[in-house]
């Protein structure tokens, strides 16, 4: 019975059946005592689904099923996800810092470089803008492409230096004396900066940036902040820009530490960061 259903997407029924010695209405009777098996595993997806806030898409719930000891594909979960009605939210659009020439433009030496075999090797950086309540709201953070962990992050209500300098505090407060990193980010106002290029170099950090208006040369920031905006942003409703911006730390302490990655064999960055230390 279950090779018949599985091989009907192949070949006709009418064959499947006369080879299989079974009769039309034993057939449908079978697949109508089917319908409910995988009731259990609806009952997990939404689970899952609402335990992220329905952040999470077909594939990071088959991971999470997986990892739960369920033994099923991802056509399975998406049909089933389809049918429940629940799907993944999408992203938007972007902020722009870039305002010309105001300094000096640094190489890209990260060069889409985005994979690094040891925390605190490769960062990467950028802006972004969110309008909250009739006003602006900003955050800066610093990524870690060890583990995609925000390492640190400042938050807004001006896109100032006083932010970048704010931000570039707490990565100075982690970052290992024997760490030489290397920083990306575009060719944002603020990274032209003296200042900005005066505290990278006394922290032995190697400054790298994007091509001018290539915004693939800095896409893992940019995913970044296309699913943060998709999954705690769009859509929702905020009384002040207080009540925003806490939920905006909620967020990015969600992302490091449960949020799971498919690019982190199925770990959040945290997770991650841990196992690599262990193995």
């Amino acid at each position: 019975m279950l090779i018949v259903s599985e091989l009907r997407q192949r070949f006709p029924l009418n064959k499947l059946l006369k080879l299989s010695k079974l009769s039309r209405s034993t057939y449908y009777y079978h697949c109508r005592e089917r319908q409910d098996k995988y009731e259990i595993e609806k009952q997990e997806i939404e689970k899952i689904y609402n335990e992220n806030s329905g952040r999470y898409g077909y594939r990071r719930i088959l991971v999470v099923l997986r990892q739960n000891g369920y033994i099923i594909n991802h056509k399975t979960v998406q049909k089933l996800m389809k049918s429940m009605g629940l799907y993944g939210k999408r992203r938007k659009n972007k902020y722009k810092s870039y305002k010309g020439e105001v300094g000096k433009i640094a190489p890209n030496i990260l060069n889409r470089g985005f994979d690094a075999d040891k925390p605190y090797s490769k960062l990467v950086t950028d802006v972004t803008e969110f309008a909250v309540c009739d006003d602006k709201v900003y955050l800066s953070p610093i990524m870690d492409l060890h583990n995609n962990e925000i390492v640190s992050y400042s938050i807004s209500q001006s896109p100032n230096f006083e932010q970048t300098r704010e931000m570039l505090k707490g990565l100075f407060e982690k970052l290992p004396k024997t760490a030489k990193p290397i920083l990306h980010s575009d060719q944002g106002w603020q990274y032209q900066m003296r200042e900005y290029q005066r505290q990278l170099k006394e922290h032995n950090i190697t400054q790298s940036m994007s091509r001018k208006g290539n915004c693939l040369d800095n896409s893992v920031m940019e995913n970044f902040f296309g699913r943060l905006k998709v999954e705690m942003f769009y859509g929702e409703k905020f009384q002040t820009v207080d009540e925003f911006v806490h939920c905006l730390e909620e967020y990015i302490k969600y992302w490091n530490n449960d949020r799971i990655s498919l690019t982190l064999k199925g770990m959040s960055p945290m997770q991650y960061r841990t196992h690599t230390q262990i193995n």
